[in-house]
């Protein structure tokens, strides 16, 4: 299957194999070995997910710098080299968001992907940082589409273009939920634009969160944003067999979603494109203000969560929880005053002893009247 899938790519984009001398300058970032858990990992806890789903079976397009083929964790169901370059990843950042997505769970590594059952395809469309050529991204969109993808992940920005609108509405209508990075903006780039494809209608846009929870100041507020994504300090698999620490951009965000839109798919495979995004939008932490969209993605209520707007043959709907009763509804029972208990006490002993003194006073008076009041026993 996976011989038919990387032969079809080929012929479908026609794409030459790549020039030994362009393979031989091949020189990404070096990596490392050394590694610990995320905190995006500790957030969306991807292994907690897996009960539910893996994303099995469903097909993720990559259009990126390429991936890593040797990389223990990442395995790949098809390839396509539009560069003409090869399908070497010299650039690493391809590698990384394959992982992000989908890389294998292996004991005693701290990394694994959001959806390690999807099939992942990747679509070399760049051999630089930046991001390469716009005709190239409209080719990797539409071949992806035809070859099934029901996410694409796009962690690239460029200017809205006729063609680019065309591919992406292409994609849509059949049936790929279209993931984008919002894009990244420095202080010195002048006035923000929005970032395409993310700024189109029916693409699921994403931006850069921080640890604590906040919009990364690179994150592009002018995109508009569906949710937000990790973004900062990424760690994520990388050429060489190794890892990369510290990564940030909303390219490392937008996977993270296009992984819980494949985790999404997969439980719910009667959802159309359409469902899928409204569904993690709906399900998101929730935030406001400029560029936050809908905040945090949350994968666990994106696989669990009832929504009542959901047709009939999605997940069963359950009534919608009752309103709690307002404050004043509820009567507070009075504190406990320990001062009227203890007199309380005392009285209720004082008249316990008057009693017991009334009583010897009855049986003792007759007695000491017989008597005279003399001293000795009643006879």
């Amino acid at each position: 299957m996976i011989g038919r899938v990387l032969l079809a790519s080929v012929l479908a984009l026609q794409v030459p194999m790549a020039p030994a001398a362009a393979q031989a300058a091949c020189d990404p970032p070096r990596g490392t070995l050394q590694i610990g858990e995320s905190w995006a990992q500790k957030l969306l806890d991807p292994k907690r997910l897996w009960s539910l789903s893996t994303g099995s079976g469903v097909p993720v397009a990559i259009v990126d710098s390429g991936v890593d083929l040797q990389h223990p964790q990442i395995r790949l169901a098809g390839r396509a080299d539009l560069t003409g370059k090869g399908y070497q990843d010299c650039v690493g950042h391809g590698t990384a968001v394959a992982g992000i997505i989908g890389a294998q769970y292996m004991q005693g590594v701290l990394f694994y992907g959001m959806a390690p059952g999807a099939r992942l395809l990747s679509y070399k469309q760049t051999d630089t940082g930046t991001g390469g050529d716009p005709g190239l991204l409209v080719r990797a969109i539409k071949a992806a589409a035809d070859q099934g993808a029901k996410v694409i992940n796009v962690s690239i920005k460029t200017v809205d273009q006729p063609a680019l609108k065309a591919a992406v509405e292409y994609a849509i209508a059949k049936d790929a939920v279209i993931v984008a990075a919002a894009g990244n903006v420095q202080k010195d780039d002048g006035t923000p634009v929005p970032a395409y494809p993310a700024a189109y209608d029916g693409v699921l846009a994403v931006g850069a969160a921080k640890q604590d929870g906040g919009l990364a100041e690179f994150s592009n507020v002018k995109t508009p944003v569906g949710v937000l994504g990790p973004g900062q300090g990424i760690t994520a698999t990388w050429t060489g067999r190794a890892y990369f620490k510290d990564l940030e951009g909303t390219s490392y965000a937008a996977p993270y979603v296009a992984g819980t839109a494949a985790l999404v798919r997969a439980r719910f495979p009667t959802l159309d494109q359409a469902q899928v995004r409204q569904r993690i939008i709906a399900t998101a932490n929730g935030a406001t203000g400029e560029g936050k969209g809908a905040g945090m993605v949350n994968p666990m209520m994106a696989l669990s969560a009832v929504l009542p707007y959901e047709p009939a043959n999605a997940p069963i709907v359950a009534p919608p929880p009752p309103s709690p009763l307002p404050e004043s509804a509820v009567v507070k029972v009075a504190p406990v005053d320990h001062d009227a208990i203890d007199l309380a006490v005392l009285i209720a002993g004082s008249a316990l002893g008057a009693a017991l003194l009334v009583a010897v006073a009855r049986i003792m008076i007759p007695m000491g009247q017989r008597r005279g009041w003399r001293a000795g026993r009643d006879e």
